[in-house]
């Protein structure tokens, strides 16, 4: 129970009722006494934290093609999300994770489903994250996301699924366009007295902008939740899904430039692919309400989520199931006269002793001394690990309106990995403890107006395959000659955070500005030392690097233009997000950009819409060049792309419709870049090609 309802909440309420002054008219009492939903509330809580954070309602984002979480992070400040080939999304936030492969588990972020863990020892796969199931999407930026546990450079993302609560009774959407894409989704929510579901079907296929990059998901997603009485609920969710991806591999610039649906010559002459063969994320949360001032949240996660890639000369089969568990306690009450907000949390994530990855032969050697035949077992290795956070933070109100949020955070981290076949190796085995402080102030001059500034630190470990793929350490002979033998130690990557910044409301509109420095130490950075030929697969390592600067400035403004009244309002969305990611006097590469990730990155939408429910809008999107290689020898070009959306939204939300044109002018540019250590100022294959133009259309309809 709220002791207090926060400003921006109030004034979001505010806002609703005068949006629905008819009702207000009707039936006064009932609009205004109202309980605030989930969202509104989820919302007002990100507006309370001392620092960048992001509210996405899926609803606004399901007016469009919604084929991976590109879409869901498009127009939001501080957010880099680039899908390449497949569903696998690159998604940097603050430079986390800026040079992996979007094929690859992402890095530099924790997160979740419901509040609960999705990320473990072996980082955050994808193909569970549909965002036909999301109802909303809570992002907290670098350290901000403190009170969740997650304390990765990056910060938090928290995918909040529909419950009975906010889904339709029924609902069908369908969604088709260029080059054979198509999805279906029937879902079913309801509230049945004190229980309540939701369960939705989805399915999508697509033949790919590149060749050999064809397409195909299936899954279900379902909760079921119930309320024994106003002090006790309980909910149960489930997420299976399947995913086949044919994999083209990465371009040269004059590749893309000159002809973009050409797969890599080796990735198509190896019939490369990536299969998802069953994900399952099976959790439950409970909440006890203690007395009026306090709470208590109980989670179990189980995640289960094995792949078979098929994508170099080896075939790899791996194992991942991860356990989690979280347990929050809650208090609002007032401490030597002021309101306080106390939270203790506990969450851990263990993965299962079965964790690990078996190699085969797939494409045999063309040198006949080293042939061997495909299904040939080369290695047996193992993936373990754990993390437990242990977080208690309490925002304490000074003064009226100025807010102090403090908080410290003990980490304890796990990693083991060993090379179990053709020879049993030593294990390596790494237990790391670390802290995590954090101090914010926040002050609310009116509902229209805060400012705030947080000094942080973050704490992110190594994933336990990567302390493989990182060695140096080979085999001789045999068929496992020159895949690594043992692991390699990698140390904690550490960052220590000051960010200022604010949000409002003026007469230029909704604003969000934030200006962040991070001093990196330890960075976790991955890089290709070597590219895939006919005889031999990329290698990739990973390693500490010497000290790094993440710096930058995020800013959205959402811009009321013109308000017709019955002839409709036109509004400016707009995103800008400044990234300067450098060493700090690196002996070989001096203060050099890192590589993967644009310095300038500016999305903007002009929408108009229509009272009779008819919406059109054209977006932009611009992003300077990218840098390929730690040297920064070689750059991806810049590009600025146009795109057109034409829709009905009926007032009755019963059903809608919509045409979505991506890039109209057909831009050929680099959506992802993979960085090398040097290439020397030479155009290697180290990115992959934007879809070009295409046209798709969807309609839904739902019974409420």
């Amino acid at each position: 129970m709220l002791l207090r309802q926060p400003p921006l909440l109030f004034a979001a309420l505010t806002l609703s009722s005068l949006v629905h002054a008819e009702a207000l008219q009707l039936a006064p009492v009932e609009v205004t006494t109202r309980e605030a939903s989930a969202g509104e509330v989820a919302e007002a809580q990100l507006k309370s934290v001392p620092g960048g954070t992001n509210y996405i309602d899926m609803s606004r984002v399901q007016q469009g093609r919604v084929s991976t979480n590109e879409e869901v992070f498009k127009y939001q400040a501080g957010v880099y999300a680039k899908a390449a080939n497949n569903e696998g999304v690159k998604l940097s936030i603050r430079g986390s994770g800026l040079n992996r492969s979007p094929g690859a588990h992402a890095s530099g972020l924790y997160e979740m489903f419901d509040g609960l863990p999705l990320t473990g020892p072996g980082g955050t796969p994808y193909e569970l994250k549909d965002p036909l199931w999301q109802s909303r999407v809570e992002v907290l930026r670098g350290a901000n996301g403190f009170n969740q546990g997650a304390l990765a450079l990056g910060g938090s993302v928290n995918y909040v699924t529909h419950t009975g609560y906010d889904a339709p009774k029924l609902q069908v959407r369908y969604e088709a366009g260029s080059r054979g894409y198509a999805q279906r989704e029937i879902s079913s929510g309801q509230v049945l007295g004190d229980a309540d579901y939701y369960i939705s079907l989805t399915d999508s296929e697509s033949d790919g902008y590149q060749h050999q990059s064809a397409g195909t998901g299936k899954g279900v997603a379902a909760n079921v939740g119930y309320r024994f009485n106003p002090d006790l609920e309980t909910r149960f969710y489930l997420r299976y899904r399947e995913t086949t991806n044919d994999t083209p591999g990465k371009l040269t610039r004059y590749q893309i430039s000159h002809d973009p649906t050409a797969a890599n010559s080796l990735n198509a002459a190896r019939d490369s692919k990536r299969l998802q063969p069953g994900s399952t994320w099976i959790a439950n949360k409970t909440t006890l309400q203690l007395d009026d001032n306090s709470r208590v949240e109980v989670g179990l996660a189980y995640h289960d989520y094995p792949m078979d890639l098929r994508e170099g000369l080896n075939r790899l089969k791996v194992a991942y199931t991860d356990v989690s568990g979280t347990l929050n306690y809650i208090r609002q009450d007032t401490l030597f006269g002021h309101d306080s907000k106390t939270t203790v949390g506990l969450r851990t994530t263990q993965a299962m002793p079965n964790n690990g990855a078996s190699e085969y032969v797939r494409v045999p050697s063309a040198d006949p001394t080293k042939y061997y035949a495909p299904g040939t077992k080369t290695r047996d290795y193992s993936y373990l690990g754990s993390d437990t956070v242990l977080h208690i933070g309490n925002d304490l109100e000074l003064v009226p309106d100025l807010w102090l949020t403090t908080g410290l955070a003990a980490i304890y981290t796990r990693r083991e990995t060993q090379v179990t076949y053709p020879e049993g190796q030593a294990p390596l085995s790494q237990h790391d403890w670390d802290y995590a402080p954090r101090i914010g102030l926040r002050y609310d001059f009116n509902p229209q107006l805060q400012v705030y500034g947080n000094l942080s630190r973050s704490v992110e470990p190594p994933h336990a395959w990567s302390m493989i793929w990182g060695s140096n350490k080979y085999f001789a002979s045999g068929p496992a000659a020159g895949l690594a033998r043992e692991g390699v130690s990698l140390r904690n990557q550490t960052a220590t955070t000051l960010e200022i910044g604010g949000r409002g409301e003026q007469w230029f509109g909704q604003w969000d500005l934030a200006l962040y420095r991070s001093e990196v130490r330890h960075e976790l950075l991955t890089v290709e030392t070597q590219a895939q030929t006919a005889n031999s697969s990329a290698v990739i390592a990973e390693a500490n690097a010497s000290p790094t600067v993440h710096q930058g400035v995020e800013m959205s403004l959402l811009s009321p233009l013109w308000d017709g009244g019955r002839n409709g309002q036109l509004a400016l969305r707009q995103a800008y997000t400044f990234s300067d990611f450098h060493y700090r006097d690196d002996d070989r590469f001096g203060d050099n950009t890192l590589p993967g990730i644009p310095k300038h990155y500016y999305q903007a939408q002009l929408r108009y819409n229509h009272p009779t429910g008819f919406y059109t809008s054209l977006n932009a999107e611009h992003s300077s060049r990218v840098a390929v290689d730690y040297a920064n020898s070689y750059y991806a070009a810049a590009y600025t792309t146009l795109g057109a959306t034409f829709g009905y939204d009926a007032p009755k939300q019963d059903w809608q419709a919509w045409v979505d044109v991506r890039n109209l002018t057909n831009r050929r540019y680099a959506n992802t870049v993979t960085p090398g250590y040097d290439d020397k100022g030479m155009d290697m294959a180290r990115s992959t090609p934007a879809d070009g133009r295409g046209v798709y259309t969807g309609v839904s309809w739902s019974w409420r």
